[in-house]
């Protein structure tokens, strides 16, 4: 028997995952056992990074205190700057008001109780400024993670709104100065049902060989 053949077939439902992997905002405070948070890092670890340098690092964040102190910013950052610009707009191509509306709603539910999210991972890169070619060092390890929390039942978003008080969260979390984070993953057992996501139509969204060409059939 080859070394394939002894490898469990795990991959199967890799597309129904990502189908199916909703940003969930409404998070239990339940306990999430050890062995599965392990499981998403793992995962995590397993995405590729620029020269497989690897210089990514993840605070596994736990502590009432500090996802309170951090929860403050977070909150601050979503009533203060961000709601208020996406109240004032309209809702995303695709999307009816009512979903639109539901969105904010689970938003500032967030907002409100992140701190309560049994664990956050947040992603880190040694030695580097924040900027687009950092962040595709980085960004492919969270998708894994996301995708890992979904197949194991959990919820999860990517957020950034704390960057709005990107020093004062770094401060809070002790890291060095040549560290910075790039996301915040508040990880636990969703109030809500997964999936399916809902976008708009590849016709709308992918063009062939330059810009405007639509996408042949």
């Amino acid at each position: 028997m080859s070394a394939e053949d002894e490898m469990p077939n795990e991959t199967h439902n890799l597309f129904e995952t990502m189908a199916t992997t909703r940003s969930m905002r409404r998070l239990k405070p339940d306990p999430v056992p050890d062995e599965l948070i392990r499981k998403i890092l793992k995962a995590g670890v397993s995405a590729p990074s620029g020269g497989n340098m690897q210089r990514w690092r993840f605070l596994v964040i736990k502590d009432p205190q500090v996802k309170q102190t951090i929860g403050n910013y977070y909150q601050r950052a979503w009533n203060e700057v961000v709601a208020p610009r996406y109240r004032a707009g309209e809702p995303a191509p695709g999307t009816s008001r009512e979903r639109f509306v539901r969105m904010l709603d689970a938003a500032q539910y967030l907002a409100d109780h992140i701190h309560e999210a049994p664990v956050w991972i947040i992603p880190c890169l040694e030695g580097a400024s924040p900027s687009r070619t950092s962040g595709s060092s980085i960004y492919p390890a969270v998708q894994n993670m996301l995708l890992a929390a979904r197949a194991l039942g959990l919820g999860a978003t990517l957020t950034t709104l704390y960057l709005n008080f990107e020093k004062e969260v770094e401060a809070a979390l002790g890291l060095p100065p040549d560290v910075h984070t790039y996301a915040l993953l508040p990880i636990g057992y969703p109030m809500g049902r997964f999936g399916p996501v809902r976008r708009v139509p590849l016709t709308d969204v992918v063009y062939e060989d330059r810009w405007g060409q639509p996408l042949s059939d």
